[in-house]
């Protein structure tokens, strides 16, 4: 049995290895489904309570609502961004939509879930015709 829960936030970015226009300083308003797969339980009758998986998965989006998600190797833009005093997060990645969908993978993964939970998918949306999308079997 599969559950699944959207989510929404505001980011910035810039892709330095981009050889177009991705590589200015752009946002999105990203779009993110997280899906869960398991067996139900049968004093519940739930693979995961919708409450839960907001629990888990809210704080990390709320971490980069509203910021400018930048590589730890750009290192003007981290000291830019720093000088407007302006919210960003510093990722060891290039914030492309398949490393988002790896970082949500991992931090989402090493979240306290129930044993039933046999798979994890991630599909991020960075405009309302492109995505990304991973799986993890725990």
């Amino acid at each position: 049995m599969k559950i699944a829960k959207d989510f929404r936030w505001e980011m910035a970015h810039r892709l330095q290895c981009h050889k177009g226009k991705c590589f200015n300083l752009h946002g999105h308003s990203y779009k993110m489904t997280v899906e869960f797969e398991g067996s139900v339980d049968s004093n519940t009758g739930m693979v995961l309570d919708y409450f839960e998986v907001k629990d888990i998965v809210a704080p990390l989006v709320n971490e980069l609502d509203h910021t400018v998600i930048i590589w730890e190797k750009d290192e003007i833009l981290i000291k830019k961004i720093s000088e407007l005093n302006s919210a960003h997060v510093i990722v060891p990645f290039e914030s492309t939509a398949e490393n988002l969908v790896g970082y949500f993978l991992d931090k989402i993964s090493n979240s306290k879930l129930p044993k039933e939970i046999i798979k994890i998918k991630v599909r991020v949306c960075e405009t309302e015709n492109t995505y990304a999308e991973d799986e993890m079997i725990l």
